[in-house]
C-alpha cells in the first residue's frame, strides 16, 4: 500500500490521489501527445544511466551544464506541454549556476564520486533551505522555505549531485483523505501515467516515478510510509528501493508517521538506484532511528550488483498478494520461473497469514502519529512558517475549499487532530498489535520457518484510470507487510498487461538490503522488461499499438 493507500486497506475503504486541473481539461490535455512532436522526437538522454552520463562528462561529449539544460528542457517539452504530465512541481533556479560549479570542480580536482553532476529530482515533501520551497504540494506552505536542508538534500549536494527541482505527489503523501486521487496536489495538479496518460501514476511519489520513468530526469527521491516509493515505481515501470526505516534520516522531510516514513531511490535501474542509496544513508543527530542503521548500512551498495545473485537463494512466495488480476498472476509466473532458472529455489507458499488480523491498528498508528510529527515539523520552520499546526491546515483548507478541497475532504486530518497524546493507550496498543503482526508473527517469523532469503509478491496491479470523482480503484499490492515493520522492499519491472507496467517486489527482514539488491539486479538482468514510455493517449491506443 501506499502513504495513503494504506488507509484502503485498514478502512476497508478506499485506495490512493486528486487532480488540480478541472475534468475537462483532464480529457482534453492527454490529447496533445497525439498531435505534438515533444513526446515522440529522439531524447539525446533517452535512457541514460549514471555511468553513460558519467562516461560522457569525462569524454568532453557532455557537461554537467549541458546535461542539466537537456533535462530541463525536456521538462518543459513534455511536463508543462505536450503531454503534460504534471510530474515536476517547480524546477531548481540556480540548477544551471550549481552545475557550471561542478564543471570547475570535476576540471581542476576530478570527479567527487558516481553522482557528480547528476541532475536528481526530489519529491516536495524533502526539505531544500535554497530558493525552492518545500509545501508536500499543499497551498497552505506555499513560499515555505526551511532553516536548513534535509539530511537527504544535504547528502546529494555532499555527493556533487544537482538538485533538478520538486517532484509532485499526492498532496501531503496522500494522508488528507480516504477518497483521494493518486498524484493530485493543490500546488501540482494531477500527475499522469507516462505510458497511458488517462491512467494513474500511482502515489504518493507519483511525480518522482512518471518523471523519473519518462526521462525528465536522470535520477529520483520518493518517500513511503506505505507502498509510495513501490506502488508509483511498478506503475510507471522502474526501480524502486523502499530501504529499511533508519537507514536514510528523515530529518528534514514532511512526515505522516515515524514508525514507517522513509525515504528512497527511485531509478530505471537496479543499478543507479544502488548508487543513489549509497550516497544516502547515514547516522543523523536529528533522526534517533539512524541510530540502528551504524554497523548495518553499506558504503557502497553497487558492490551487491552480481548477475548471479540468484543461485542459490531461498524466495519464498506470498500467495496472499496474489489472485486480483489474471494476467498479473501469469507475470508473476514467468518471474519465478525466470528465478528458478536463475538458480533460486523457490517455496511456495509462504504466506503472511498474520496479517489478516491487523485490522485497524496501521490507520490508527498513522493518525496518532501524523498529528504528533506534522506538528513536531511546522514548528522546525521557525516564526515565518506559513501554518504552524495541523489545525491552522485544516482552517486554512476550509477557507480555501474551491482550490484545494473540489476533488476530495480532509476527514483524516480531522480524525487526526481529534488524537490525543503518543501516551495514549490506544496508540500503544494498537503500535504493538502492528510490529507484533508484521515482525515478530509475519515477516520474521515465515523467513525463519522457511529458512528464507526474500519474499516476492507482484507490488500491485495495472494503472487504473483516473477519477476524479470516485477516487481511486486500487485492486492489491503487497507494500503493507514491510512498511508496517520498517523492512527494506525493492520493485522491479516485471512486465506489462495492456501496455501498462507492473512490478515484482521483494523484502525481507530488517537492514537485508545487500540480498535484496543481489536479487533484484540479477532478476532485472535476465529479463530486462523496462522499456521507455510512449505518452499513449489512452487505455485503446495502449493495448491497440
Amino acid at each position: 500500500m501506499d502513504r495513503r493507500r494504506f488507509i484502503g486497506y485498514s478502512l476497508v475503504a478506499g485506495s490512493i490521489g486528486v487532480s488540480g486541473c478541472s475534468p475537462s481539461e483532464q480529457q482534453q490535455q492527454p490529447k496533445q501527445a497525439q498531435s505534438g512532436t515533444a513526446a515522440t522526437t529522439p531524447f539525446e538522454l533517452e535512457e541514460a544511466t549514471a555511468a553513460s552520463l558519467q562516461d560522457g562528462m569525462k569524454s568532453g561529449k557532455y557537461t554537467a551544464r549541458s546535461i542539466t539544460e537537456l533535462y530541463l528542457g525536456r521538462i518543459q517539452a513534455l511536463d508543462k506541454q505536450g503531454p503534460s504530465l504534471h510530474s515536476v512541481i517547480e524546477t531548481n533556479p540556480e540548477a544551471v549556476q550549481i552545475a557550471d560549479a561542478l564543471d570547475a570542480e570535476r576540471k581542476a580536482k576530478g570527479p567527487r564520486g558516481l553522482l557528480h553532476g547528476i541532475p536528481v529530482l526530489i519529491k516536495d515533501n524533502i526539505d531544500t533551505a535554497d530558493k525552492m520551497t518545500t509545501t508536500a504540494g499543499s497551498l497552505s506552505l506555499t513560499g515555505s522555505i526551511p532553516l536548513q536542508d534535509s539530511f537527504v538534500a544535504k547528502k546529494l549536494r555532499d555527493a556533487g549531485a544537482i538538485i533538478l527541482g520538486k517532484a509532485n505527489l499526492s498532496e501531503w503523501a496522500n494522508i488528507r483523505s480516504n477518497k483521494s486521487s493518486s498524484g493530485w496536489s493543490g500546488r501540482g495538479g494531477q500527475c499522469r501515467n507516462p505510458y497511458v496518460l488517462d491512467r494513474n501514476p500511482c502515489g504518493s511519489s507519483a511525480g518522482s516515478g512518471a518523471a523519473t520513468s519518462a526521462n525528465l530526469t536522470a535520477l529520483s527521491i520518493g518517500t513511503e510510509t506505505d507502498g509510495s516509493i513501490v506502488c508509483p515505481s511498478s506503475t510507471c515501470g522502474i526501480v524502486g528501493i523502499k530501504p529499511t526505516v533508519g537507514l536514510i534520516s528523515r530529518a528534514g522531510v514532511i512526515p505522516i508517521s515515524h514508525s514507517q516514513d522513509t525515504t528512497g531511490p527511485m531509478c530505471r535501474t537496479v543499478t543507479d538506484a544502488a548508487i543513489l542509496l549509497s550516497a544516502l544513508t547515514g547516522v543523523d543527530p536529528r533522526d534517533s532511528a539512524t541510530n540502528a542503521s551504524q554497523g548495518k548500512a553499506a558504503a557502497d551498495y553497487t558492490q551487491f550488483l552480481d548477475p548471479n545473485g540468484l543461485k542459490g537463494m531461498r524466495i519464498g512466495v506470498s500467495r496472499l498478494d496474489f489472485g486480483f488480476n489474471p494476467r498479473v498472476d501469469k507475470l508473476m509466473s514467468d518471474a519465478i520461473d525466470a528465478l528458478k532458472k536463475g538458480g533460486a529455489e523457490i517455496i511456495d507458499p509462504t504466506n503472511l497469514d498474520s496479517l489478516k488480523q491487523l485490522d485497524d491498528s496501521e490507520i490508527t498508528v498513522m493518525l496518532y502519529e501524523l498529528k504528533t510529527d506534522l506538528n513536531a515539523y511546522l514548528a522546525s520552520l521557525g516564526a515565518k512558517a506559513p501554518v504552524k499546526t495541523l489545525k491552522e491546515i485544516i482552517e486554512f483548507n476550509e477557507k480555501n475549499a474551491d482550490r484545494e478541497l473540489q476533488y476530495f475532504g480532509q476527514e483524516l486530518f480531522i480524525q487526526s487532530e481529534d488524537k490525543g497524546p503518543l501516551t495514549d493507550s490506544k496508540y500503544l496498543e494498537a503500535f504493538k498489535k502492528s510490529q507484533t503482526l508484521a515482525r515478530v508473527q509475519g515477516i520474521d517469523a515465515v523467513m525463519s520457518k522457511n529458512k528464507l532469503d526474500a519474499i516476492i509478491a507482484p507490488a500491485n496491479g495495472p494503472a487504473w484510470t483516473t477519477d476524479h470523482i470516485n477516487g481511486d480503484h486500487f485492486v492489491g499490492g503487497s507494500s503493507t507487510a514491510a512498511a508496517i515493520a520498517g523492512y527494506p522492499n525493492i520493485t522491479v519491472p516485471c512486465g506489462y498487461v495492456g501496455g501498462l507496467p507492473i512490478g515484482i517486489s521483494f523484502f525481507g527482514r530488517a537492514w537485508s538490503e545487500p540480498v535484496l539488491i543481489k536479487m533484484a539486479f540479477a532478476y532485472e538482468q535476465a529479463t530486462k522488461h523496462r522499456r521507455a514510455p510512449k505518452f499513449l493517449p489512452d487505455s485503446e491506443a495502449a493495448i491497440t499499438t
